[in-house]
């Protein structure tokens, strides 16, 4: 069998000369001291590939219609065989490549990798960076569920902003004035096709650079990088203390992206995907949808800044990140890698990762943030048997009411609790309220039928304290 299956590669080998190709790439040559901090770059390739994988199974079913999106997604998840845990993978998978991508992204930072002559595997990995946000941000439009698709409108509002070409960047992200089945469409069609193409293509780039620039060693305190020797001083030090990728470096990627992988399908199975929101609802007005948690913390950021900064952050913020990103290569492409000869490399890597941290708890825990997760009013809250309160409760859950306004310790804390609302407002009050909005909160004077007002009032003045009266003035 053995002499069969040898006969066979040499067969092949002879037909197509692949293995002429490909042993020098995998044998090339690396820093015997590329150790276990190298393998993150690799394993975000692996969370890409899982990725692609899943996403071509997704989209076999996936129905990029408006009126349809949301129920085959609906389909996927709750009736197809493997859908949910399909999802999952690719839910999760894009998470580790954030993830990931953000660790390589530090440790190469960290070990002033980006110095000469790997300026241009810099620029390339920044590309991957920025690629890789855009997927996450896209797949959430995908979803079609109602924070998804207000993300979109929050978004080119945002982008609306920019000087000059703020609107035509807008209508660009919607495929419109509004938001429809063409946003879904283009979102669909750069999540799929256009920004997976350039991954591809930054990918083997980023490769070849660094297959032709080589893995940098890790960094000795006191060896400097000048441009003029350290091509010279590289080689001489993979000849004498270089081995080859494939096996004697190689094998710790295979490992940690094993680890990956299952880590990964472990989630996938056992927590499985995020759940769909409502579908989209012109009625139901959500003015701070959250994003996936990977873009959480930059939720936080805007909505704790102080009131008229918001334009100049969102419109100049990503502008001089973008900046100092490109510039730093070729600002500091030479002299000391160590980090521990470069305090305030460490100091910046420590304040973006404690930042991030910051407002991304700010942004789960803040009372300003409304409750998505909120769940509809027991019948133990509702406490009564009135046809008219038991609608007005779930229409106070349905139209987005429970994300901001908690009822008995239910809901968000955004907005003023209305536990004991029919103590403290009159009827007048209630609907005045209701129909023109307030600070923070929406008008739903054309977003509710008259039947629905009702039903509101009727639940909201259900909720009566024990121990008040009802005030005959004032507004909520």
């Amino acid at each position: 069998m053995k002499q069969v299956l040898q006969r066979i590669g040499r067969w092949v080998e002879d037909r197509n000369g692949l293995w002429r190709i490909l042993r020098p790439i995998v044998t090339h040559p690396v820093p015997r001291s590329s150790g276990w901090p190298y393998v993150f770059g690799s394993a975000t390739l692996v969370c890409f590939l899982i990725q692609v994988a899943t996403g071509i199974a997704l989209s076999t079913s996936y129905v990029t219609g408006a009126g349809q999106a949301y129920d085959s997604l609906r389909f996927i998840t709750d009736t197809s065989m493997l859908g949910r845990f399909l999802r999952g993978l690719h839910y999760f998978s894009a998470s580790g490549m954030v993830l990931l991508v953000g660790i390589h992204t530090i440790r190469v930072y960290l070990t002033g990798s980006f110095k000469f002559p790997r300026e241009m595997n810099w620029l390339t990995g920044a590309g991957l960076l920025l690629f890789t946000l855009l997927m996450g941000f896209t797949g959430q439009l995908l979803r079609w569920d109602q924070n998804g698709v207000w993300s979109a409108v929050i978004a080119a509002e945002q982008a609306g902003r920019a000087p000059l070409v703020g609107k035509w960047v807008a209508r660009f992200i919607l495929a419109g004035d509004t938001v429809g089945g063409a946003t879904l469409s283009r979102f669909y069609a750069f999540h799929v096709f256009f920004i997976p193409a350039l991954i591809f293509l930054f990918l083997a780039w980023h490769l070849y650079l660094v297959l032709h620039n080589g893995i940098s060693e890790w960094p000795r305190a006191g060896r400097l990088v000048d441009p003029k020797t350290y091509r010279q001083q590289y080689q001489e030090l993979l000849q004498k203390h270089g081995v080859p990728f494939w096996p004697d470096a190689a094998w710790r990627d295979v490992v940690f992206g094993t680890a990956v992988v299952l880590a990964i399908a472990a989630l996938a199975l056992f927590i499985g995907p995020p759940e769909l929101g409502r579908p989209p609802d012109p009625s139901i007005i959500q003015a701070y949808p959250r994003p996936d948690w990977y873009l959480l913390w930059y939720f936080g950021l805007l909505a704790l800044l102080p009131a008229g900064s918001e334009n100049y952050v969102i419109v100049y913020g990503p502008v001089l990140f973008g900046i100092l990103i490109i510039a730093l290569p070729f600002l500091s492409n030479r002299g000391e890698r160590s980090a521990s000869r470069r305090p305030w490399a460490v100091g910046i890597a420590l304040f973006t990762v404690l930042m991030i941290g910051v407002f991304w708890v700010k942004a789960i825990y803040a009372r300003w943030s409304p409750d998505f997760g909120a769940q509809p009013l027991t019948a133990a809250v509702v406490a009564s048997s009135d046809p008219e309160v038991i609608r007005g409760a779930q229409l106070f859950h349905d139209k987005g009411c429970e994300y901001c306004h908690a009822v008995a310790g239910n809901g968000g804390k955004r907005g003023p609790e209305l536990t004991d609302a029919g103590s403290r407002l009159t009827r007048d009050d209630i609907t005045w309220r209701i129909l023109n909005g307030g600070v923070n909160m929406p008008a739903f004077g054309r977003n509710l039928k008259p039947d629905e007002v009702n039903a509101l009032l009727a639940f909201l003045q259900s909720r009566v304290s024990a121990t008040r009266e009802v005030a005959p003035a004032g507004r909520p």
